[in-house]
């Protein structure tokens, strides 16, 4: 049916179908039967806005069940949860006429502090692909499509739609899109968001590499490719490509370039016919079902939301089984976070839940003796000497204490990468005051990623809650008090120093280029072959029980083994499977994840476990034959219940799918070996097969620059407006809440202007505004002036043909 509407298009209708036409909505085409297709932000909650929209989540969205963000439910190692709460999410959609979900975000955790890491599972793209692929069969159950993103290499915040990740081919395809290949080919995801940033030197979202060789040609991908908002460069480049839809809003400007571009004979009207065809394939497909439910069980979802946070939590130190407390256990209730909870990020995924629980309010019904409770610090910071004095004095009359505390809501936030990972100096600083007083300290820790924990020491007991939703405190009350025993495992190794971590010298980014130097030692990766010691390690998680792993059998299909629940309590363990090869001629990591599964298991139960082999177990990218393949020889096979407690080991052989190895003649010595702390410039070249790029910024400014480069401005105008951003912005920080309309702008190239204000101004205004910023004014302020009234006429004259065809039907 696609095909015949198809027919029936002009061209000019068709070009005006590939932009969007609001904030949210794509464009319809009433004569045509063409309806338009609503997106929201939904993460871990829906994010439909009642009134004006905008990206940000700057004005209010209807209320929705806000579910622990990905990074706490990548804990869960468990799929079949993320599929449950993809569904629950797929389900508040539709009630809200919802067709496209803009989630999950499964970009990999390269480094600690990028900024929203809340919203990405992990730094290893098999469990972030597992649990993508979950999310995404959950949300299209209910007739809405998954739109995972950001495809890809979208690691760092910082100068994000101005940025070029400099990647290797081995790299890129094992580290940095295995999670998205898992998520199309396991998932099937009616749409896929592109990145900001350049891979390569060219943008993502008209990547033929990405688009074309990669997803479209060897994953068979057909569904829509969408931007991100404002993420697109040369929409014309980017429908070449097979990049469907451009969002936000750019008006008609770049429908008018299509058509331009068609007619002049650069762009093939077939490409044009291409992503129009997918686009009304998937809007009539997701208008099918018209008569949806309006409304959907709030209870039964904030009950799902306390249940995933509960499965999701990760405890990391029960010294002398302080926990679970006892019934009658004199309690003192301290921190901020108890009162306000920091339960998701900010940014473009916040949600307007439904109901926030708080542990303030939970508490006298836990069955615990509750003392009372105090604040004890501010958010902020400011001293507060009677806060501190209250706690303390409360922390003297308890048996235990329980400190709710982490990253405040200026530590993390989209748009933002952070600059360390310690936490609030005056956090820790109470801390330890009440570990002077009271050693029995329960920590009750929110954080979206990994952060220093060199006050460990003073917690007898420390359970890490991540970002955990709106129903995260009564699941962090039901591990405390032993009504749920803890199963969570770390899906990220947590380093003892930041220095520690193998991209420190390498990120964010030197200018324009982001340098991925340390190539495929990401996170435990790195840590296990360079031996470097963790805190934390990547899997790692304590339970009120224990397990014993025992029979191993490998054979050519996987892992067979016995798990035995050898403690009082019923409980689950995270089985996990790595592989590796010690005497591989290709350099690759010690050990890497190739398998996990997640049993239950009661008090006495054991149970045989089968994980299985897959393609990707043995495989590595073979630059030199342009394909995955297998390396000859003996490969260990190691499982255990975290990357450095590896309980029982075997060993299989497997055949050579090629001679051609991709690293002989090249002196690699750091990769060979896994220290790539400090790899030099001829090395890495080796490894990328190519110069490296110049990223410095030298001469004029382009379209392309990000506003914050305006210090280099020949216009001292230029340069007045950008001290003035750059004094907001640190603010607006300082103040506690990040202004993210400030720091979107901050980091925004001046192309972005066209594709986000609405049609107000066109990529020749922006042209003007360059050549002003350079120095040019009076040349430039003539184009941008001169640019307005066109682009208002030829706006306004391709409605108006739209609006004519509609009524000659």
């Amino acid at each position: 049916m696609n095909q015949s509407i198809l027919s029936t298009l002009t061209l000019e209708e068709k070009c005006a179908l590939l932009s969007g036409k609001g904030e949210w909505e794509t464009w319809d085409l009433p004569r045509a039967g063409v309806p338009s297709l609503v997106c929201s932000d939904g993460p871990h909650g829906i994010r439909r806005q009642a009134g004006a929209g905008d990206h940000l989540g700057l004005n209010p969205s209807l209320p929705a069940t806000c579910f622990p963000t990905a990074a706490t439910v990548a804990g869960s190692w468990d799929p079949d949860l993320g599929e449950e709460i993809g569904q629950a999410l797929g389900e508040e959609a539709a009630a809200q006429g919802v067709n496209i979900v803009l989630g999950p975000g499964l970009n990999i955790k390269r480094s600690p502090l990028c900024g929203r890491n809340f919203e990405y599972f992990s730094e290893d793209p098999y469990l972030a692909g597992k649990l993508a692929a979950g999310y995404i069969r959950g949300i299209q159950s209910q007739g809405v499509y998954a739109c995972p993103k950001h495809f890809a290499v979208n690691s760092q915040e910082l100068r994000r739609m101005a940025m070029n990740a400099v990647v290797d081919e081995r790299t890129l395809r094992e580290i940095y899109l295995t999670g998205f290949e898992i998520a199309v080919r396991e998932g099937g995801p009616g749409a896929i968001m592109t990145s900001y940033n350049q891979v390569n030197g060219t943008y993502a979202n008209e990547n033929p590499h990405l688009l074309q060789d990669i997803l479209r040609g060897e994953w068979g991908y057909d569904g829509l490719v969408i931007t991100d908002w404002g993420g697109s460069n040369d929409h014309v480049e980017g429908v070449r490509n097979g990049s469907d839809l451009e969002m936000p809003n750019p008006g008609m400007d770049s429908a008018r370039q299509l058509v331009e571009a068609v007619r002049s004979g650069r762009l093939p009207e077939s490409a044009v016919d291409a992503c129009a065809a997918r686009l009304v394939r998937a809007t009539l497909a997701l208008h099918e079902t018209r008569d949806r439910p309006r409304s959907f069980d709030k209870e039964a979802h904030h009950t799902l939301a306390r249940r995933a946070a509960s499965e999701s939590a990760v405890l990391l130190k029960n010294e002398d089984d302080l926990l679970p407390l006892k019934p009658g256990t004199r309690v003192a209730l301290i921190g901020d976070f108890a009162f306000t909870p920091r339960y998701q990020g900010a940014g473009s995924s916040m949600v307007n839940a439904t109901r926030v629980d708080t542990m303030e309010a939970l508490l006298p019904d836990s069955g615990l003796d509750w003392l009372g409770t105090a604040r004890g610090y501010t958010r902020d910071g400011t001293p507060d000497p009677e806060r501190e004095k209250n706690a303390l004095d409360l922390a003297r009359a308890a048996d235990v204490v329980i400190y709710c505390f982490g990253l405040d809501e200026r530590s993390e936030s989209e748009g933002i990468d952070r600059s360390h990972m310690r936490l609030p100096g005056h956090q820790i600083a109470l801390l330890e005051a009440l570990a002077r007083v009271n050693p029995h300290i329960v920590g009750v820790l929110s954080a979206g990623a990994a952060v220093e924990m060199p006050w460990l020491s003073c917690c007898q007991a420390l359970l890490h809650g991540y970002l955990y939703g709106q129903a995260g405190a009564g699941a962090m009350l039901d591990i405390l008090t032993g009504a749920v025993n803890p199963s969570g495992r770390l899906a990220e190794s947590y380093p003892l120093h930041y220095e520690d971590t193998p991209a420190y010298r390498y990120y964010p980014s030197e200018q324009r280029n982001a340098e991925y130097r340390e190539g495929p030692y990401v996170g435990y990766r790195y840590y296990a072959t360079a031996r470097v010691p963790v805190l934390f390690p990547f899997g790692y998680g304590l339970s009120y029980t224990s397990f014993a792993y025992r029979d191993l059998v490998v054979d050519e299909d996987g892992v067979t083994l016995t798990v035995e629940n050898t403690g009082l309590r019923d409980g689950a363990e995270v089985v996990q499977l790595y592989i590796g090869k010690q005497d591989a001629r290709v350099f690759r990591p010690v050990r890497e994840l190739k398998g996990f599964q997640k049993v239950f298991l009661k008090a006495g139960e054991r149970q045989r476990v089968h994980i299985a082999f897959d393609d990707k177990t043995f495989r590595y990218w073979n630059t030199a034959a342009n394909r995955w393949a297998v390396e000859g020889g003996v490969y260990r096979v190691e499982v255990g219940a975290s990357s450095t407690d590896i309980r029982l080991t075997g060993t299989v052989e497997k055949e050579a799918t090629t001679d051609q190895l991709p690293c002989e003649g090249k002196a690699l010595p750091h990769y060979r070996s896994g220290d790539i702390r400090q790899v030099p410039d001829e090395e890495f070249e080796a490894l990328l097969g190519t110069p490296i790029p110049d990223g410095r910024w030298s001469g004029a400014l382009t379209a392309n620059d990000a506003i914050c480069q305006m210090y280099y401005a020949r216009s001292s105008l230029a340069r007045l407006v950008c001290r003035i951003l750059t004094r907001k912005k640190q603010r607006s920080e300082a103040a506690g809440t990040p202004d993210l309309n400030i720091l979107f702008i901050y980091n925004m190239p001046f192309r972005a202007i066209a594709k986000m204000t609405g049609g107000a101004v066109s990529s020749e205004m922006v042209d003007g505004l360059v050549l002003m910023v350079n120095g040019h004014f009076w040349k430039g302020l003539t184009r941008t002036v001169r640019g307005f009234f066109r682009n208002r006429a030829k706006n306004e004259a391709y409605v108006a043909m739209l609006s004519a065809d509609c009524k000659e039907e």
